[in-house]
């Protein structure tokens, strides 16, 4: 096998251990992505929970002072008929009974809104009973997905450390006219910096290529796009065997 055929026959399998890796990082960085999320929902639902509690514990004070207000004018309309039996004349008697009936009709207004009140205290009950069982089905739903991450991870990680072992021994059979530039277009553009021939183009930035360039791809050379820059090979079920 030439030098030539040998470092096209390597790009092929360089650019598809960097694929790999690629795929296996971005299968990993789910994990802690998803985990994320999940506490970002599991907060929501917490605060959801706080602010329904707090909503109702406002709602019973307020129901609460409304009753104390009601305690109270219901004792002064029973300390205004006391005194009916001591005025001193019908003015003040007639005065007396016109005030009866103004707080009397004022405490029906009061009564109605405790009822109101009491309702929306029912309802709130209601709402803070759902979004406590959401946060319960979303501790869940994230202790699961945090064991689904976990178990993930431990069976990705040591395929990644292979792949990634053998990328570098890969590595180290480029020649070493190539290894210097190779490293340097990987470093700056991941495996994008390795194309292969799409029919007449360049896999990578769809360039159409030369027949010129399209030769040296078929002798198994490979060659860098005038347009990207990525290194172009041939992909292995069109190369020609010599």
């Amino acid at each position: 096998m030439s030098e030539a055929k040998s470092a096209a026959d390597l790009l092929r399998h360089l650019h598809r251990l960097h694929r790999q890796i690629n795929d296996l990082k971005d299968r990993l960085s789910r994990g802690p992505r998803q985990i994320k999320a999940g506490e970002a929902a599991v907060a929501a639902c917490e605060k959801a929970c706080t602010d329904a509690a707090e909503k109702l514990k406002k709602a019973r004070l307020a129901a609460d002072d409304k009753q104390l207000q009601l305690k109270t004018r219901e004792q002064r309309v029973e300390d205004t008929q006391a005194k009916l039996n001591t005025a001193s004349s019908n003015r003040e008697f007639d005065a007396l009974k016109e005030q009866i009936a103004a707080d009397k009709q004022a405490n029906e207004v009061l009564s109605d809104e405790i009822l109101e009140a009491l309702e929306h205290i029912d309802e709130l009950v209601e709402k803070t009973e759902i979004v406590k069982e959401n946060l319960v089905a979303r501790e869940k739903e994230h202790v699961a997905l945090t064991q689904q991450v976990e178990e993930r991870t431990a069976l990705i990680t040591p395929d990644l450390e292979r792949v990634q072992a053998e990328l570098t021994e890969v590595e180290k059979e480029l020649p070493p006219d190539m290894r210097q530039e190779y490293q340097r277009i990987i470093k700056a553009k991941g495996e994008d910096g390795l194309a292969p021939a799409d029919g007449e183009s360049c896999g990578g930035c769809y360039q159409t290529l030369s027949p010129q360039i399209m030769n040296e791809l078929y002798l198994n050379n490979h060659v860098v796009c005038a347009a990207c820059g990525a290194w172009i090979y041939l992909p292995e079920d069109r190369k020609l065997n010599r």
